[in-house]
């Protein structure tokens, strides 16, 4: 052999891996933990319960029945109305009309029936019309203009407030509808709206069935049905999902009914649990819905979030808002303590999705 003839490297093959055991950086399965945390619903549900055991010990009359079920009817007045508002989330919009709109459709059905002495039903129905209006009209202007949902809702929210106070002044001569509570229809609409039934001796609000049905309805909607996907979509990336054949005009718009749906619905309950609706509220709760969803793991920039969240962010809200009453705290702390529960979900939300997509 030849001194300057160099040695060929030996080549060797490697094993070939065994069916399912290759894995790298990229590919190798993560702990459950971090899989369970990169799910949007487990980090606030983590966040409700440290919530629930801290008011149970530092405010002893939540350990109450009574008091439990209080919490449970605030956060369902939210909650019902963070569902929609979350689903619009996760399609990529926001509506900043979504308070002033339930006012809009409790003073819509008030004053239908009074004024024009009809049965409330009459003005259940035109209310429902008047507020599936309200969300075809800012989808439409969303989908027309190429606008940012800001900007249109702001107009909305900004309109139905001027509407609220004038029309209710001009109509019935003061900032207050009249009482309908002796009206025909009252007592049927009421029981669909506003009753509520005993369990175990506690009274409970039937808005806490009808928020958790809605909860369950709009899971099964995206998890199991092509809508669901379309939501996804439109709120991933709206180009390409028209290019895949996405509907992104009905979806849009259909959200933002949703949402009309939603002002409705606890308008009426509102309605029928005061008998009178007051012409000037509803202002910043449109921020509480929006936060209950943002707390509940949905994006403000679209494409991710859940239903169940939502609920956990909610019962958030509620079990701060009556356990600062419950602990003798002096309530002017509440919107600090939401303030705080709003940055640090933002921030874990943030920290979970960079962990979740870390190579």
């Amino acid at each position: 052999m030849s001194m300057t003839q160099q040695a060929e490297p030996a080549v060797t093959t490697p094993p070939a891996p065994g069916p399912g055991k290759e894995k790298d950086g990229r590919t190798a399965e993560r702990p459950l933990a971090l899989r369970l945390l990169a799910r949007p619903e487990v980090g606030v549900f983590l966040g409700a319960v440290a919530v629930l055991v801290f008011f149970l010990i530092t405010a002893p009359p939540v350990r109450d029945g009574s008091s439990m079920a209080n919490i449970l009817y605030q956060s369902s007045t939210i909650g019902i109305m963070a569902l929609p508002v979350a689903l619009l989330m996760i399609g990529g919009e926001f509506d900043l009309s979504a308070g002033v709109a339930v006012i809009t459709s409790a003073l819509t059905a008030s004053m239908i029936s009074y004024q024009l002495t009809m049965n409330v039903w009459v003005g259940v129905i035109v209310a429902l019309i008047v507020s599936l209006g309200v969300g075809l009209f800012n989808g439409w202007m969303l989908v027309k203009t190429g606008l940012p949902s800001f900007l249109v809702t702001l107009g909305t929210f900004l309109i139905l407030q001027g509407v609220n106070l004038a029309v209710t002044k001009l109509v019935t001569g003061n900032v207050a509808t009249d009482d309908i509570s002796d009206m025909d229809g009252f007592e049927q609409a009421k029981a669909l709206f506003a009753s509520s039934f005993d369990v175990g001796g506690v009274n409970v609000k039937i808005t806490v069935v009808w928020w958790l049905v809605f909860a369950a309805i709009a899971t099964w909607v995206l998890l199991r049905t092509k809508y669901g996907n379309w939501i996804f979509a439109v709120g991933g990336n709206q180009q390409s999902a028209r290019a895949v054949g996405v509907p992104v005009t009905f979806t849009k718009i259909s959200l933002f009914m949703l949402v009309g749906f939603g002002a409705w619905f606890v308008g009426m309950h509102q309605l029928f649990s005061f008998n009178t609706v007051q012409s000037g509220e509803g202002v910043g709760q449109e921020l509480i819905y929006i936060a209950a969803a943002v707390i509940g793991g949905c994006l403000l920039t679209g494409g991710a979030g859940s239903a169940i969240g939502p609920v956990f962010g909610a019962f958030m809200f509620g079990m701060v808002q009556q356990g600062i009453v419950y602990a003798g705290w002096n309530p002017d702390w509440f919107k600090a303590f939401l303030g705080v529960m709003l940055l640090g979900a933002v921030l874990i939300n943030l920290w979970v999705s960079r962990t979740a997509t870390r190579r």
